[in-house]
């Protein structure tokens, strides 16, 4: 029970890590647009937390020098936290990778059309 509380934590702080750099960056970004009207902030943090996540995989994958606790800490607090997207990207990666094409692409398909969906339908009920 004490290992639960103890990786809870480590996610947690980088949870916490995460979010303040996803704030940063994404503001930074959007201020600094010519074309604000488009999420250049949002665009910016996702396509980041892919990269990152894409390394960080990459380099556990070859070395294998990072521990359970370690990984939680990076890939679930620090990245989850800076954006989820990162995952959903990796995610969608090893589907490709397995050459699992048709659930890959309904990864993507669920995700965007879902997710938008319920977007929409979270709006409408609470906007009544």
């Amino acid at each position: 029970m004490k290992i639960v509380f103890f990786n809870a934590a480590l996610v947690g702080a980088g949870g916490f890590i995460g979010a303040i750099f996803r704030y940063g960056l994404s503001g930074f970004v959007q201020r600094s647009s010519a074309f604000a009207a488009f999420p250049y902030g949002t665009l910016a943090v996702n396509m980041l937390g892919c990269l990152l996540i894409g390394i960080t995989v990459g380099i556990i994958d070859a070395r294998q020098m990072i521990n359970p606790e370690l990984r939680s800490f990076v890939l679930v607090g620090v990245l989850g936290g800076f954006t989820t997207y990162s995952t959903f990207g990796l995610e969608t990666f090893a589907l490709l990778r397995e050459a699992d094409f048709l659930r890959a692409a309904s990864n993507i398909a669920i995700h965007v059309i879902l997710g938008l969906a319920l977007v929409w339908l979270g709006y409408a009920l609470a906007s009544r």
